[in-house]
């Protein structure tokens, strides 16, 4: 299924194409339904410009214990 948002609505509400790609892409992360790299994908940003509007929308970096866990094990730290 396709969603087709006319050029017609995005002027009324003063938005373009990719200003709702990237919103709808920090919904769906900030709400947990994608991952970061689904996330930044589908709006068509690297990492550190995805991130960049995560913060712009005050959406935080879902970062979990065993996140860290295994940063720490990659890195060969062992607490």
């Amino acid at each position: 299924m396709a969603l087709i948002i006319s050029d017609e609505i995005l002027s009324k509400v003063q938005m373009s194409g990719e200003d709702l790609i990237i919103d709808l892409s920090c919904y769906l992360y900030d709400k947990q339904r994608f991952s970061l790299g689904q996330a930044r994908a589908l709006a068509g940003l690297d990492q550190m410009m995805f991130q960049k509007e995560l913060a712009l929308r005050g959406i935080d970096i879902h970062f979990s214990k065993e996140d860290l866990d295994q940063d720490l094990k990659n890195l060969g730290i062992d607490l």
